[in-house]
């Protein structure tokens, strides 16, 4: 049976025996527990992740407050790409707020692919420019939206963060007070 890694890989990227033989010895796929933290701040980051199946938590503390600027589900990477490339303290948490499935590709492994399987270096720059353009359109949305456009949009363009992620840390996520988020969540149902 093929390895579920070159599955994934392969529905971006044709390879040969060779090739698909790299990815399936450098790049593990594990399993975490709901609450387990994959970085903490101060840790410099040695692996990145792409969700097979779960959901984790992107957040800062600030003035001893938890601040949530990204959820990564089903078939979304995870990277904390200054401390993972720069080998300098990350400045933010990852955390399972699910039971997850990840693919975990440490650094030196990366390195090792790059060199085994070139055409894999260009496939992760498309995806960081991809994923960087549609960070950028939504920090610019956030910072133009009012509250409860923010949560409309969430609801037209990550539905499933609704059911799936607790209230508290939604409302963190759209820069509100979970009593905010209530009142929001009522206006916009009765319309």
């Amino acid at each position: 049976m093929q390895n579920e890694i070159v599955k994934l890989i392969s529905r971006y990227l044709e390879l040969s025996d060779e090739e698909a033989f790299a990815f399936s010895e450098c790049i593990p796929i594990k399993e975490f527990k709901k609450g387990i933290i994959l970085l903490r701040e101060g840790q410099i980051s040695r692996d990145s992740y792409f969700v097979i199946q779960g959901c984790v938590r992107k957040y800062y503390i600030i003035d001893g407050e938890e601040r949530t600027t990204e959820f990564y589900v089903e078939d979304e990477s995870i990277s904390s790409l200054q401390s993972y490339k720069n080998k300098t303290p990350a400045n933010h948490y990852f955390e399972c707020i699910e039971d997850c499935r990840l693919a975990v590709l440490n650094y030196d492994k990366e390195q090792e692919l790059f060199e085994r399987v070139p055409k894999y270096e260009s496939l992760c720059r498309m995806s960081m420019e991809d994923d960087f353009g549609e960070q950028q359109d939504a920090l610019a949305k956030f910072i133009i939206s009012s509250p409860e456009t923010r949560y409309k949009n969430l609801l037209k363009t990550r539905p499933d963060l609704i059911q799936r992620v607790p209230q508290y840390h939604l409302a963190s996520y759209l820069g509100i007070k979970p009593e905010s988020l209530s009142r929001i969540r009522k206006r916009v149902a009765k319309k």
